[in-house]
């Protein structure tokens, strides 16, 4: 089993050579705008362009994963593992507010998608870079997060690194 790699800087700049994925967790209401979404617009287009088409799509579900080419052996790999998104209301879902609802994390979710791009990541021999996923506005906690990730990329021994911003 391949262990992660933690290092300090920003997941949109993924360091190294070769193949690269850049996976994120989304929501499954189909907001997209707060979070390292918003460092992923300011350097690519595509994935806000193609997630909100997604979001449209019976396919676009809790679990499911999008890859979006920005760049020759790069992709960014939109993962639905958040239920709704927290306002001041509650817990915003296609179907309105829930309040006290708890945090939109979703693990099994994450779980799921981290299977997919298991699968992707293979295909394109790439490694996968990420902040810690589903551990900002979806609410989530890292040590019940970096596991799934462990037992998903790791057991495949794919590469893969995780970014803490500086500071």
């Amino acid at each position: 089993m391949r262990e992660l790699s933690f290092v300090e800087g920003d997941a949109t700049d993924p360091a190294g050579a070769g193949p690269r994925i850049l996976a994120h967790v989304c929501n499954d209401i189909g907001a997209w705008g707060r979070g390292i979404v918003q460092s992923i617009s300011r350097r690519w287009p595509e994935p806000e362009r193609e997630f909100r088409r997604w979001s449209a799509e019976p396919a676009f579900r809790l679990g499911a994963v999008q890859l979006v080419p920005v760049a020759p052996e790069l992709w960014v790999a939109n993962m639905v593992g958040q239920h709704g998104i927290m306002s001041r209301r509650g817990l915003r879902t296609r179907t309105g507010y829930e309040p006290g609802a708890g945090p939109p994390v979703r693990y099994e979710a994450i779980r799921e998608c981290l299977g997919a791009l298991v699968t992707h990541a293979e295909a394109h021999h790439a490694s996968v870079h990420m902040p810690r996923i589903g551990c900002g506005l979806a609410g989530g906690s890292w040590e019940l997060v970096e596991p799934l990730i462990l037992e998903t990329l790791g057991a495949h021994d794919i590469p893969t690194t995780v970014y803490d911003l500086p500071g």
